[in-house]
């Protein structure tokens, strides 16, 4: 009878995949549907890693924008201003300016329309 030197390896490898599928539903658990179902999950994982830095940017630019239109500029006329004045501050930080401090922020709208008017 032939010997098995891998049944060790092969028990590590489905007991790591059926810890990896706990909680999905019926067929999804069991081997076959279980790679499978993991395979895509992790696909998913992946594509939304990427899809979260774009709505996170978005949301950054909307709150800017709001912001900026209260001191009667549009986003990209603040944009440009900011980078003609050398303000480098990234939009992470602008957005959270313009939600925590709107003091600051006014002085930041300040310093771009300053230079656009230049």
């Amino acid at each position: 009878m032939a010997r098995i030197k891998r049944a060790q390896i092969r028990r590590t490898r489905i007991n790591k995949l059926r810890q990896r599928v706990k909680g999905f539903f019926i067929g999804r658990r069991r081997l076959r549907q279980a790679m499978e179902a993991r395979m895509k999950a992790d696909a998913n994982m992946f594509i939304g890693r990427k899809q979260r830095k774009r709505a996170f940017r978005r949301l950054w630019t909307q709150r800017i924008n709001a912001a900026a239109r209260q001191h009667g500029m549009n986003y990209s006329r603040l944009i440009h201003g900011l980078k003609t004045a050398g303000v480098d501050i990234n939009r992470k930080m602008l957005a959270d300016l313009a939600v925590k401090e709107p003091a600051a922020f006014e002085a930041i709208v300040g310093q771009a329309k300053a230079a656009l008017a230049s």
